[in-house]
């Protein structure tokens, strides 16, 4: 069946996959009605950007959840960005539609921790998934593409940390992108319960080439009460796909939720990142990083609402845009009423290396309540021309010390990814695509 349109879908044709991977019934009723959404609801809003015209739904075939295939052999890329022979930490890796590796180190298994691929989950932990399942930090009805997402959610991974209980070596996903027929439509639920503790780092890998891909990509992150989890990420998806990523945290009393994000994809993107601050003395620092090249545009929107009294939110964001490329920041500090007490704080940077690139940065400060602190700072601009005669002046050609520049700006991320080798492949994607 070729799928030129999300209105060829239909109920029956749900239900007609759904049946074929036995998923439970309150998922298949879920996805019937995310469909009926999907056709009513508009594209999500995305300041100074038309997205009207890109593919977010076009695809020409549909797989529905699949089965772990644990024996298959690894991609050769999985060398480049995990230690597959680590048995100390824990591993997940998928290929499209398909888990291919768990591994879950010691620890994990003797404390009660719950790693497992999304088919598997919602089986064997079938009323825990649906707990948090589009129901917590991102709602199934926001707009057509988290409705789209939630009827033909295709592959993810879910996370359960046990009541007081600190893995003290991080659980890292591998999900690789390389059927370019297929909806890219990963989900990631990670559940930190009470006075918890865990680091999570995931790879979104592009191995398309040149052929037109989507991806739909959700990660929901519940932070319980003096909970702590620690989340770093590094998207390098290629330039044939166009991708929606929404990464959502919901933070309890006492909790902290810090992000670490590179996004280094090659296409354009809308790109999501909200953390709803619910408790008194919650947490979220959220540092994110990107390179835009060619003539890709990225859209980011990055936003921390603050409900709950002494919170404290923190965006840090640094973007470099070469070529004809457009990278547009929106970040978005909101201390919503009651919340006295707060503390909301943002700085975007932009640089720009070429006459032809765009960087817009857009601070933005909501404040409904009084006795709180806040503040923001915002730049776009071209590289120091002192810094680099300075560095020139030491021998280093114009290049040379662009590139120094570049990595020096980026860094803060960079420095923050709490695996080694992820932080060395962050590293390794700036460097390919300052590279011109």
């Amino acid at each position: 069946m070729v799928l030129q349109t999300i209105e060829t879908i239909n109920p029956a044709f749900i239900t007609s996959f759904a049946q074929k991977t036995a998923e439970p019934s309150w998922l298949t009723d879920l996805r019937i009605q995310a469909w009926a959404k999907a056709a009513e609801l508009e594209l999500p809003y995305v300041d100074k950007t038309k997205i009207k015209r890109w593919n977010f739904t076009k695809f020409s075939q549909y797989a529905g959840l699949a089965q772990p295939n644990f024996g298959k052999k690894l991609p050769g890329i999985v060398a480049e960005i995990a230690d597959v022979d680590n048995q100390e930490m824990s591993l997940y890796i998928q290929e499209d539609q398909t888990p291919v590796h768990l591994h879950l180190s010691q620890e994990a298994i003797d404390k009660g921790v719950i790693v497992q691929d999304l088919a598997t989950a919602v089986k064997e932990n079938s009323a825990l998934v649906q707990q948090y399942f589009m129901t917590t930090a991102v709602k199934m009805d926001e707009n057509r593409l988290t409705a789209f997402h939630t009827a033909l959610v295709n592959s993810g991974l879910f996370i359960y940390v046990p009541k007081n209980v600190e893995l003290s070596t991080p659980i890292q996903a591998v999900f690789i992108q390389n059927d370019d027929r297929k909806p890219f439509m990963n989900h990631a639920i990670i559940v930190a319960d009470e006075s918890s503790k865990l680091t999570y780092v995931e790879n979104y890998v592009g191995q398309t080439g040149k052929r037109r891909a989507i991806a739909n990509i959700i990660s929901e992150v519940i932070v319980k009460d003096n909970a702590i989890v620690t989340y770093g990420a590094v998207d390098t998806l290629d330039a044939s796909v166009t991708s929606y990523i929404n990464r959502r945290g919901h933070v309890l009393r006492d909790a902290t939720l810090n992000w670490a994000i590179g996004v280094m994809n090659d296409g354009n993107s809308v790109i999501n990142h909200l953390t709803n601050l619910v408790g008194d003395n919650s947490n979220s620092d959220v540092k994110t990083v990107t390179v835009g090249t060619g003539k890709q545009t990225q859209n980011f929107t990055t936003e921390i609402r603050q409900f709950g009294k002494a919170s404290n939110g923190m965006i840090l964001k640094h973007g470099v845009v070469l070529d004809a490329a457009t990278s547009i920041f929106n970040g978005i500090g909101h201390i919503m009423h009651n919340a006295k007490g707060a503390d909301a704080q943002q700085e975007s940077r932009v640089l720009m290396l070429s006459d032809s690139a765009r960087g817009d940065a857009n601070p933005i400060l909501l404040i409904d309540e009084d006795e709180v602190t806040a503040g923001h700072a915002a730049s776009v601009g071209r590289v120091d021309e002192e810094a680099l005669f300075y560095l020139q002046s030491r021998g280093l050609s114009l290049h040379e010390a662009e590139r120094l520049v570049i990595h020096g700006f980026l860094n803060p991320v960079v420095d923050q990814l709490p695996i080694k080798r992820v932080s060395e492949l962050l590293s390794h994607e700036i460097e390919r695509k300052v590279k011109r």
